[in-house]
């Protein structure tokens, strides 16, 4: 579905704001929290968003590379999320990131009593790091998803392109 945005509007702007006004901007801020109160490293973090970004299909999301203080991963990084599981330059939080992302999005209820996920994940990772990887996917997920089904991932453009 393809929504129809007035002229001169961005399609981002008028959706999640003009046109829900009760809920878009609390959303947007939600989506705006992950980033910048993230305790997570740069690298785990992205390859956990890239690899929702895949799985959603959404555009914009897999233009998007998040900038800490002018630092982002290297190029060829997505790539390297789309093969987690043989991805050499990878360390164990990365990789479990990645990993967590994409069960989270396809087999959630696969997640709920893997205790060799949990055993491994929680060796890696603080149980407050978990939930707000955890807070993270959830925002991806969804507002990547609304993206993509209403079309608006093909109309926005990054900032600088």
């Amino acid at each position: 579905m393809h929504l129809e945005i007035p002229e001169g509007k961005n399609p981002i702007e008028y959706v999640w704001g003009d046109m829900v006004p009760g809920i878009g901007p609390a959303a947007a801020n939600f989506s705006l929290a992950v980033y910048a109160h993230t305790t997570l490293g740069l690298r785990e973090f992205e390859a956990a968003r890239l690899r929702i970004a895949q799985l959603n299909g959404c555009l914009f999301c897999l233009d998007w590379r998040t900038d800490r203080d002018g630092e982002k991963v290297e190029e060829g990084f997505a790539d390297a999320v789309d093969h987690w599981r043989t991805a050499d330059d990878f360390d164990d939080r990365t990789k479990l990131a990645a990993e967590y992302a994409e069960r989270y999005a396809l087999d959630h209820h696969g997640l709920e009593g893997d205790e060799d996920f949990w055993a491994r994940m929680s060796a890696h990772y603080t149980q407050t790091e978990i939930v707000e990887l955890t807070m993270s996917l959830g925002s991806w997920l969804a507002f990547g998803r609304l993206n993509r089904v209403l079309g608006l991932d093909a109309r926005c453009v990054l900032p600088g392109h």
